[in-house]
């Protein structure tokens, strides 16, 4: 019988407490409620102001991050504090220090990867709206948190790549400037005069609408064939994958057009066949 008193005077006790720290739960509840129309605001007004500047959109999304960030804190300290009276911050960061090791090995692959979104967010380089290439992974950078990357396929699909594989390993960004070079191989026969087929490829490409003419275009021969002498045609042209597609497009259907109306032939690959099976009456292998 003495335990079951125990237990309920222990109940009774519990009962008591959390009806007193009733009104200090409601106190912590309207300051979160607060915390909560503070940092909406205080993103609004940090929006507005670097709305005027030309800072880059990663940039922007993290001060709005840091903001809603530290108001949080700010918030759920001052909660504590009104809810546990003996609670400091001075007792919090004693207790994140006993705990920082356990916490650390834990969440290693988040503080990985959050310290490489701020880092992502601070460089300078890939920004939102870039087309890039990393570790088999290409497409369009669509948003960027402090965790992971959006990175939108060229196909439709959307990959979220954690931001430590994209600040470890190297990073192809397509379009860091508005033009790029692109390149095509072009063949003509043995017998065809290389330098007249040259000023028919360059002139060709010249033609075609979008070719960046003013950096130059580039006809070399670089390789004997089977078949034919081939020559390397490069050009400058937009550095979006469709801005390839359609100039290479135009160039391959140009040059087809010029060499064929200079009488230039473009020869097929010559391709030996060796005859299998059983070999027919009155002729020899050879034959």
């Amino acid at each position: 019988m003495n335990y079951v008193d125990t237990i309920v005077g222990q109940l009774r006790s519990m009962a008591e407490g959390f009806v007193a720290s009733l009104p200090s739960l409601a106190i912590a509840f309207i300051v979160l409620l607060i915390t909560a129309i503070i940092a909406r605001f205080a993103v609004r007004i940090a929006d507005a102001l670097t709305g005027k500047s030309s800072i880059r959109p990663s940039l922007k999304n993290l001060i709005d991050t840091i903001v809603k960030l530290g108001i949080w804190l700010v918030g759920l300290m001052m909660a504590l504090v009104i809810m546990l009276p003996g609670f400091t911050p001075a007792s919090l960061i004693a207790g994140l220090g006993i705990g920082a090791v356990a916490i650390g090995f834990a969440f290693q692959d988040i503080f990985e990867n959050f310290l490489a979104g701020v880092l992502i967010m601070l460089r300078e380089k890939m920004r939102i709206g870039d087309v890039i290439e990393c570790e088999g992974i290409s497409g369009k950078v669509e948003h960027i948190t402090l965790r992971e990357t959006y990175i939108r396929k060229l196909s439709g699909e959307v990959t979220l790549v954690p931001n430590s594989m994209l600040f470890k390993n190297p990073v192809q960004i397509l379009t860091d400037e508005t033009q790029r070079r692109h390149d095509v191989i072009a063949g003509v026969s043995y017998d065809t005069d290389l330098d007249h087929a040259a000023k028919v490829i360059r002139d060709a490409v010249a033609s075609v609408e979008g070719i960046d003419s003013a950096k130059g275009i580039d006809v070399f021969a670089s390789e004997f064939n089977s078949s034919s002498v081939d020559f390397t045609v490069r050009w400058w042209a937009g550095s979006k994958p469709r801005d390839m597609w359609v100039t290479r497009d135009a160039v391959i259907r140009a040059i087809k057009r010029a060499l064929d109306d200079a009488a230039i032939e473009i020869p097929f690959p010559y391709v030996t066949h060796t005859f299998k099976g059983p070999v027919p009456i009155g002729r020899s292998e050879q034959g």
